[in-house]
């Protein structure tokens, strides 16, 4: 039996690494962990999880996930903050994707913070 990589890219099985805050087995130690999860919510359809990441003070009501986008790959650049004992932190990633065979990529600067004992994402602003 082959296990099905994690796509957020730590070369971990899905099982192991962002599959377990899906399921709810583990909760984020850091910002740049909860944003791979995220990035892997969206590889794999979790619109639920990205709800529940989500800090309430900007989160949508409803979240409807493009199906013809296929992401591809994430690439972390730079983190500032967002540690095992932080309040806040930032994440910029690049994020690949394919629509309808042409390439395309998400480039951005993501904020969190912690929301009772919980690190969310508050916001993001586009680098591309």
């Amino acid at each position: 039996m082959t296990l099905r990589p994690c796509p957020c890219g730590t070369g971990l099985p899905l099982a192991e690494c962002c599959g377990r805050l899906h399921d709810g087995i583990a909760t984020a130690g850091t910002a740049e962990q909860l944003m791979r999860s995220r990035y892997s919510a969206f590889v794999v359809g979790d619109a639920d999880y990205l709800l529940a990441t989500w800090h309430p003070s900007t989160r949508p009501r409803a979240l409807d996930l493009d199906r013809d986008v296929r992401w591809t790959g994430l690439d972390v650049l730079a983190t500032t903050g967002g540690g095992l004992l932080g309040a806040e932190g930032t994440v910029e990633f690049r994020a690949h994707y394919l629509r309808h065979g042409a390439a395309g990529g998400q480039h951005e600067n993501s904020r969190f913070v912690r929301a009772d004992g919980l690190w969310r994402y508050l916001d993001g602003v586009s680098l591309t």
